[in-house]
C-alpha cells in the first residue's frame, strides 16, 4: 500500500507542480512538503486536505490521502435515494423535468445512468434488453452496435467526443472500471462518419424516421461534500437545428 507521501507526489506530478509550487499555493514551506513525501514527517489530518484541496484532489481521493495517513475518511458515500441526499436528488429530478420536451440524464463516474426524464425514453426502443439492465451504462448505449451506434449517423464524431471526455476524466482521477470501459470501447483507433460543424458538434440521429441534431451541456453540483453527489454529472441535449427543435415540440403536444 502507497505512503501518504508517495501519494501526494503521485497527485502533485499529475497536476504538474513542484513542491515550491505546491507550498506556495497551500501556505507551507517547501520544505515541510519535501519531508512528508519523503516520509519524514507525518502531517496532519488537516495538512493532509489543505495540501488535496490545492491539488484539485477528488472527494474519494481525498478519503484514500486521510486513509494512508492513518486518519478516518472525511466524506461519506450515500445512495442517492437516502434521506440525507432528499433534497439533491429533488434538484436533479427537478431539472431532469424541466428540460422536457428534450432527452436528459443524470449518471456517475462510471457512466452508470442513474435518472433520466421522459424525453429519454424514446431513444432506448429497440436497444437490446442487456444493454438496459441496471446499472445502464451511457459509454456503451452510445458505443455497442447493440445499442445506439446503429442509429447514431456521425458515430465517428461521437466516438471522439467520448474518448476525449473519458481521457480527461481519467486524467483527474484514476477509475478501474472506467478505464476497463474505455479500453473496451473506445482504445481503438475506429471512428465511424464525422460531419463537419462550426459551433459545436452535434449527435446526429435517426429515430422515427427523423434525423436529430443535438448538442449538450453537463451540469455538475457546485460544492459537494457527499461522494455519490461529487461524481453526479446531468447531461442535457438541445436541439442543434429548428428541425429537431419542431420534432421535439411535436412530442410535448
Amino acid at each position: 500500500m502507497a505512503t501518504i507521501g508517495e501519494l501526494l507526489r503521485q497527485w502533485r506530478h499529475r497536476r504538474q507542480l513542484s513542491q515550491l509550487d505546491l507550498a506556495i499555493a497551500a501556505d507551507v514551506s517547501a520544505r515541510h512538503v519535501s519531508l512528508v513525501e519523503t516520509g519524514k514527517s507525518q502531517p496532519s489530518a488537516e495538512m493532509v486536505l489543505r495540501l488535496a484541496e490545492q491539488l484539485d484532489v477528488p472527494l474519494r481521493e481525498r478519503n484514500a490521502l486521510l486513509l494512508a495517513a492513518g486518519f478516518a475518511p472525511r466524506y461519506a458515500e450515500r445512495p442517492l435515494d437516502s434521506t440525507a441526499l432528499s433534497m439533491a436528488r429533488a434538484a436533479v429530478d427537478r431539472v431532469l423535468r424541466a428540460h422536457e420536451p428534450y432527452p436528459a440524464l443524470a449518471f456517475d463516474r462510471h457512466w452508470d445512468i442513474v435518472m433520466t426524464n421522459r424525453a429519454f425514453d424514446p431513444f432506448l426502443t429497440g436497444v437490446a434488453p442487456e444493454l438496459l439492465e441496471p446499472p445502464m451504462n451511457l459509454l456503451r448505449l452510445g458505443l455497442d452496435p447493440r445499442g445506439l451506434a446503429p442509429l447514431v449517423v456521425n458515430l465517428g464524431n461521437t466516438r471522439n467526443v467520448f474518448r476525449s471526455r473519458v481521457r480527461r476524466q481519467l486524467a483527474v482521477a484514476p477509475n478501474a472500471r472506467l478505464t476497463a470501459l474505455y479500453e473496451e470501447l473506445l482504445a481503438s483507433d475506429e471512428t465511424g462518419e464525422v460531419v463537419e460543424a462550426e459551433v459545436v458538434i452535434p449527435m446526429v440521429i435517426r429515430v422515427d424516421d427523423a434525423e436529430l441534431r443535438m448538442f449538450s451541456t453537463i451540469t455538475t453540483f457546485g460544492t459537494p461534500l457527499d461522494l455519490t453527489l461529487d461524481d453526479l454529472a446531468v447531461e442535457s441535449y438541445y436541439p442543434a437545428d429548428e428541425a429537431t427543435a419542431a420534432y421535439f415540440e411535436r412530442t410535448r403536444a
